[in-house]
């Protein structure tokens, strides 16, 4: 099982390339370009050594960004991300484009049946790509880092101290109901303070993806990002049959859970503050102590679910605060103030070294944070010996299943002394919990997703046209608990979420790969744990080189979000549920 970096494979691309400006990676590039391919062999080492040239360049990306990410309030780490995205970006894409087109005639000659997946992505990449939209997408690039600097900044006095926003949503737990409202509306103060930068930073990007969209082609960014995406296993109907049957299927069990908290805790109407407090009045779980104390416990628990885990997140670091990427570190997880929002794993591709990035702020949701995003780390490490930087990345549909599943297999051993729930009675809380919201998800994801495809449909709507669009989903989709006296609140949720700014259409993956986590969750309750977890390490091994249908059927699953796997799923959920205790 691979826990290290492999050995270095033979290749033309020296192993210490500095790829942070172009004229350093420009001859490789003009090299493999005019490089005589005359042979399959010829053409599977121009492979590798283009391969590995873009690795060098997504590696320098990797570290810009993770540095970013980590310190938004680090002048220096902005402008450096900045200048690589503004200086050697645009410079690469032309290069690259070239390379491609070469790649797709070269494959005319020599593809063997294994470079199937990779001539058919690289083939849409070529009919997408127009020089005009190069500019479009680094000013699109800008803008994420300016929504991402604004989230990093939002801070709160509260409590008598300041607290970043992930610290804040920590009081949701507290049995306070008065301390709940007044944390909930300071952070809803504080987000709403930079609505009108937010919305004006939105509206340049619908614009200049509309714009994007059109010069490729299209109709609408949508149909372009379906392409982009490589979506070639599913359409935007397909989606749409997804939202229609969790609105049918899981919202009613959602609400149903909903007034049994309101019924649980005494109150006539539920409020957005009472929906994650423990109904019983307990205090809220406290799992774990700061960054090292979380990885510790974490890797106690891969060792309890299969010891091949265990070794692969204990290669990336103990979790002492680190900051950036400095010194190949692995793990960044406390919050602080300046840190840019969310969680996510970066793989390195050069080194072959992941990153871990999270706000943890010692809730249980942190644990489920970890969990998830050591299911990326996974993904990654058993794909570094594949000698193609394209097949050491799945689609993003089962790449989310990697991550997803952990957050289910590991919750028959949470309950050990060293792992993080050793009372029998906040175990049984964390578990019911975790099963809760791997539900209670998939409404969410219809409705951002939903949300992104009428956005796009319609690229000249008002601010408000948008406002009143989120609203109406809101009744769809959203919890029945009163907004009363917080109509903006509600209008500007959607705010949170960094995906619709960085990372357009990129969202749906979560519902289909949930889907998937359940399904293989399934499998340990029926077959066996052992059983799923090696139908899992199969499917990981096997990286991109697989369709996406292929890769869920390697795991023991089925491709498929439609109604019937969806009842499947909610009904042993609930039925799970059923049998805990609230």
């Amino acid at each position: 099982m691979p826990t290290q970096t492999p050995a270095p494979l033979r290749t033309s691309i020296p192993a210490d390339l500095d790829a942070s400006s172009f004229e350093n990676v420009e001859p490789h590039f003009a090299e493999l370009l005019a490089r005589g391919v005359n042979s399959q062999q010829e053409f599977d080492q121009w492979l590798v050594d283009r391969s590995e040239l873009d690795a060098a360049c997504s590696e320098t990306q990797a570290n810009l960004y993770i540095t970013m990410t980590c310190a938004t309030d680090n002048e220096q780490a902005q402008k450096a991300y900045a200048d690589y995205i503004e200086q050697v970006v645009p410079k690469l894409k032309p290069v690259s484009f070239e390379l491609d087109r070469r790649l797709v005639e070269l494959s005319k000659r020599f593809a063997a049946p294994r470079h199937g997946i990779l001539v058919r992505d690289t083939t849409a990449d070529v009919e997408l790509y127009r020089p005009e939209n190069v500019p479009v997408e680094t000013e699109l690039s800008k803008l994420s880092q300016s929504y991402d600097q604004i989230i990093g900044a939002m801070t709160v006095q509260f409590e008598g101290q300041e607290r970043t926003l992930p610290q804040l949503a920590v009081f949701q737990e507290r049995t306070d109901r008065d301390l709940r409202e007044r944390a909930f509306r300071a952070g809803v103060e504080r987000r709403l303070r930079d609505k009108d930068a937010i919305e004006g930073l939105f509206d340049q990007m619908v614009t200049l993806r509309h714009k994007v969209a059109v010069n490729a082609g299209f109709r609408g960014f949508g149909d372009y990002a379906f392409k982009a995406k490589h979506r070639f296993d599913y359409t935007p109907r397909h989606c749409f049959d997804f939202h229609e049957s969790c609105e049918r299927l899981i919202v009613p069990m959602l609400r149903r859970q909903e007034e049994r908290r309101r019924k649980a805790l005494g109150v006539d109407t539920l409020r957005p503050w009472d929906l994650v407090v423990d109904v019983k009045g307990r205090p809220p779980l406290r799992p774990f102590e700061g960054g090292a104390d979380l990885m510790r416990r974490t890797v106690a628990t891969f060792r309890l679910l299969d010891p091949r885990l265990a070794a692969m997140i204990s290669s990336l670091g103990s979790g002492s605060e680190a900051r950036g990427s400095r010194d190949g570190a692995g793990l960044d997880l406390d919050s602080r103030k300046g840190k840019a929002p969310g969680g996510y794993q970066y793989m390195r591709d050069r080194s072959r070294k992941p990153f871990i990035f999270m706000n943890a702020a010692n809730t249980s949701r942190d644990v489920t944070t970890m969990l998830h995003e050591a299911g990326h780390a996974f993904h990654s490490l058993l794909t570094v010996d594949e000698p193609l930087l394209a097949y050491r990345h799945a689609p993003m549909e089962f790449c989310e299943v990697a991550s997803m599943s952990m957050e289910l297999l590991t919750l028959p051993h949470m309950n050990r002394p060293d792992s993080f729930y050793a009372d029998p009675d906040d175990y049984l809380r964390a578990k019911r919990q975790q099963i809760e919201r791997s539900v209670s998800l998939l409404p969410w994801i219809a409705m951002i997703d939903a949300f992104q495809h009428w956005i796009y449909a319609n690229p000249t709507h008002s601010r408000e046209d948008r406002k009143n669009h989120w609203l109406a989903l809101d009744h769809r989709f959203g919890s029945s608990c009163s907004w009363e006296g917080l109509a903006d609140a509600r209008a500007y949720l959607w705010h949170r979420q960094p995906h619709l700014f960085s990372v357009p259409f990129y969202y749906i993956e979560y519902g289909i790969a949930q889907l998937g986590a359940l399904q293989l969750w399934l499998v340990s309750l029926e077959k066996g744990e052992k059983t799923a977890i090696d139908y899992y390490l199969r499917a990981l091994s096997l990286g991109g080189t697989r369709t996406l249908p292929e890769l869920f059927e390697a795991c023991g699953l089925r491709f498929d979000f439609g109604a019937d796997t969806i009842q499947r799923l909610a009904d042993r959920a609930e039925k799970e549920l059923d049998r805990l205790p609230e």
